[in-house]
């Protein structure tokens, strides 16, 4: 990824800013964040162990009413808790020329975790929601490539309940995000 973001560092704002500035979702937002826990020790120690570098910065792209941000913002934040790396979330509507930088399948689906080294070099992202449950996105589509299609409304509904299926009843999503941010933070 030869992206660079650097003119993005000390735009946006610091997480606690972003949770106490939310004026929709914040109760589930915190619900969320509250029935975080660790799926191993092994996890824990290795998110700890990233407090010894100081290369990585991250940036997310997130809004309030946005419910893969509501559910997985608050597992990337108590992921990224003790690792010190200094994370900015920037409002999607404040900076939609840097969403627009940032598309997933040239939508504008958010939260989307970016990780960069110091001087602004991306190095990996991650968003918005687990593989598991962008699958049914990708594979929806791929069926209904035309928004304007009379059944698209209808089709987008089925997928959306398909999603909320696959990230299931409880918490225990938040173990696949803790797995693929470790991954991918393993690599860089």
């Amino acid at each position: 990824m030869s992206t660079n973001v650097s003119h993005k560092f000390r735009t946006g704002i610091k997480p606690q800013a972003f949770v106490d500035g939310m004026t929709k979702n914040q109760e589930a937002f915190l619900g969320w964040k509250e029935a975080f826990s660790w799926p191993s020790e092994e996890d824990r120690q290795f998110f700890a162990s990233l407090a010894n570098r100081d290369d990585l910065r991250c940036l997310i792209l997130a809004a309030d009413w946005c419910g893969d941000v509501v559910r997985n913002i608050p597992v990337v934040l108590e992921a990224l808790k003790d690792t010190e790396i200094p994370t900015e979330i920037l409002i999607m509507e404040e900076h939609l020329e840097f969403m627009d930088e940032n598309l997933t399948m040239g939508g504008r689906s958010i939260p989307v975790v970016i990780f960069a080294d110091t001087g602004g070099h991306v190095l990996a992202k991650w968003g918005p929601r687990p593989k598991h449950v962008q699958e049914v996105m990708i594979a929806f589509k791929q069926q209904n490539p035309d928004r304007n299609a009379p059944d698209y409304d209808e089709n987008i509904k089925v997928a959306r309940a398909e999603m909320l299926k696959q990230y299931g009843e409880g918490p225990g999503y938040q173990a696949v995000i803790v797995k693929e941010l470790r991954e991918l933070l393993s690599s860089i």
